[in-house]
C-alpha cells in the first residue's frame, strides 16, 4: 500500500510560508517559542487565584507519552487478541513464550512470534489500528471545524470522508468491526448519531467499540470531566448505548481527571484515586457498576496482589458463565467482558506501565483494547520521557501511518514514511484545548507564561 506524504511543522519554528499552503488544520508557532493557533483569538484573561494552572508545554509532552505508550500497548495486545476467550487462559508464565493461534486460526502481529512488548524504532513508523485511528480522526475533525463539540452531521461526514467502505477499500477491508461497522453503514444510508446506536437500528450497540475510540476526549478537557463528557457524548453515542456507553464514559472521566490528580501521589495511588472518582459515572444497577465493585473487592481481598489470574478466572465464572449483575455474555467483543478484563489489568497493574500492559495482553478476550486504553492513560501520566525511561528504550519511532486504516488526511511528514508525528499530533491537541478552555470552561490561556487557567470544579461531573 502506498504511503502518501504530507508536511510537518515543528513546534518551535516560524514557518510563514505555510500560511498559504492550503493544508487544513495546519498550525504555526511564533519566533518567541510560544505555541499558538493563528486561527484562534486569544482573549485577555484575569486569573482570580482559584483556578487550576496547567503548563501547556508539559501537557504536550504528556500527550506524546499518551500516543507512544498507546501504540506500544495496542500492538503488544494485538499479539494475543482473541487467543483465549475461555479456559485455559494465558498466565504470567506465558509471557515471553510463543504466541498461539486466535479463534480465527491466525497468529498475532508479533515480529518474532513471541508474546512480548512491541517496539517500532526510529526510521520505521507506527501503524494505525482501530484503537488509535478513530481518536486521530476525532482530533482532526475538532481541529478542522474549529469546534469543541461536533455536530451529528460533522461526525457523519467525518466517518464517511475518512473511513473506507469494504467495497471501496484497496484490500477489501475497512478495519471496522461490530458496532462501528453497523454505524458506518447506517451513516452511509443517511442515519445520524445518536440514532446510529439505538438498539432498533444497531443490534451491536452493546459491543466494545466506543471504549476504544473516545478516551481522548478526556485529554481534550483537562481537569474538567463535565466538559469532557459533553464533548464525548455524541462520539460515544455514535456506536454505544447503556452499559457500553457508561463504560466508555468511565474511561473519558479517568482521562480528564488524570491532569487533576495530585502530582505527589505514587502511580499506584493515582490509578486508584482516578478509578474511584470515575466509578460514580456507572449507574446503580448497571452490570458495569456491578463488575467494577466485584472486581475491586476481589482485588482488595486478594492477599497476593500479583495473583491477577484468579480474578480473571473469577470473571469468566461469575460473568461469562454465571451472568451476574444482569450481564448476559454474547461474544468476546462485548463491552461488558472487556470492561471487566480491563479492570483486572488496571488494578493489578497498580500504575506500573509494563506490568499493566503485560497483564492486559495475557488476560484474554479482546486484549489489545484494554492494553491500549491503560497504556495511553499511564503514558500520559508519565509523559514521553517517562515512557522511554520505564521501558529503557530511547530510540522509539515518533511517526504514525494513519493511512494504513483510514484515508484523506493531510500528510505532515514529506520526507519520511507515515503522515504524522506524535509531536505534531500533540501540538494540535494543545490548540484544541486552548479553544475548550476559553469557550467551554470560561478559563484563559496565557501564551507568554505558556499556561492554562482552568476554573476548578473539583472532580465533579
Amino acid at each position: 500500500m502506498k504511503k502518501e506524504i504530507f508536511g510537518f511543522i515543528g513546534t518551535f519554528f516560524l514557518v510563514a510560508i505555510a500560511l498559504g499552503s492550503g493544508i487544513e488544520g495546519e498550525t504555526l508557532v511564533n519566533d518567541r517559542r510560544a505555541m499558538f493557533d493563528p486561527g484562534l483569538t486569544y482573549a485577555d484573561h484575569n486569573p482570580d487565584g482559584s483556578e487550576i494552572i496547567i503548563s501547556r508545554s508539559r501537557y504536550m509532552e504528556q500527550v506524546q507519552g499518551f500516543w507512544l505508550a498507546q501504540c506500544i500497548a495496542n500492538w503488544t495486545g494485538l499479539i494475543t487478541e482473541m487467543d483465549r476467550v475461555g479456559p485455559p487462559f494465558y498466565t504470567d508464565d506465558d509471557w515471553g513464550k510463543a504466541d498461539e493461534r486466535n479463534i480465527w486460526g491466525y497468529y498475532g502481529p508479533s515480529p518474532n512470534g513471541m508474546i512480548e512488548y512491541v517496539f517500532v524504532r526510529e526510521g520505521d513508523t507506527w501503524y494505525s489500528d482501530d484503537d488509535t485511528d478513530i481518536e486521530y480522526m476525532y482530533q482532526h475533525l475538532l481541529d478542522l471545524h474549529d469546534k469543541s463539540v461536533l455536530s451529528p452531521e460533522q461526525i457523519r461526514n467525518g466517518w464517511l470522508g475518512h473511513i473506507h467502505s469494504n467495497e471501496s477499500a484497496p484490500n477489501g477491508e475497512n478495519y471496522l468491526w461490530e458496532s462501528n461497522e453497523v454505524a458506518y453503514y447506517l451513516m452511509l444510508d443517511g442515519v445520524l448519531p445518536p440514532a446510529t446506536s439505538e438498539p432498533a437500528n444497531n443490534p451491536k450497540y452493546k459491543m466494545i467499540d466506543a471504549q476504544l475510540t473516545t478516551e481522548i476526549f478526556g485529554l481534550f478537557s483537562p481537569a474538567r470531566p463535565d466538559i469532557a463528557l459533553n464533548m464525548a457524548h455524541l462520539p460515544i453515542r455514535t456506536t454505544a448505548k447503556d452499559d457500553a456507553e457508561w463504560a466508555a464514559k468511565f474511561y473519558v472521566v479517568i482521562y480528564s481527571l488524570a491532569s487533576y490528580v495530585e502530582s505527589g501521589l505514587s502511580m499506584r495511588e493515582k490509578v486508584f484515586w482516578l478509578a474511584e472518582r470515575a466509578r460514580d459515572i456507572l449507574p446503580a444497577g448497571s452490570f458495569v457498576a456491578g463488575m467494577y465493585d466485584h472486581i475491586r473487592a476481589n482485588y482488595d481481598h486478594n492477599p497476593d496482589k500479583t495473583d491477577w489470574e484468579s480474578t480473571r478466572d473469577d470473571i469468566y465464572s461469575v460473568y461469562q458463565k454465571g451472568s451476574a449483575d444482569g450481564y448476559v455474555y454474547d461474544q468476546p467483543f462485548d463491552a461488558g467482558i472487556n470492561f471487566a478484563s480491563s479492570l483486572v489489568s488496571l488494578f493489578y497493574g497498580e500504575g506500573d506501565l509494563l506490568r499493566t500492559i503485560r497483564i492486559g495482553a495475557l488476560a484474554g478476550w479482546d486484549s489489545d483494547n484494554p492494553t491500549a486504553t491503560w497504556g495511553g492513560l499511564l503514558g500520559f501520566l508519565l509523559g514521553r520521557d517517562g515512557v522511554e525511561k520505564v521501558f529503557n528504550e530511547y530510540d522509539l519511532s515518533d511517526t504514525y501511518w494513519i493511512h494504513r486504516t483510514r484515508r484523506n488526511f493531510p500528510d505532515r511528514t514529506p520526507d519520511i514514511d507515515g503522515e504524522d508525528t506524535f509531536r505534531s499530533m500533540s501540538e494540535r491537541c494543545i490548540y484544541i484545548i486552548d479553544r475548550v478552555v476559553m469557550e467551554e470552561m470560561g478559563g484563559g490561556v496565557d501564551l507568554e507564561k505558556d499556561v492554562w487557567y482552568i476554573p476548578d470544579k473539583g472532580s465533579a461531573y
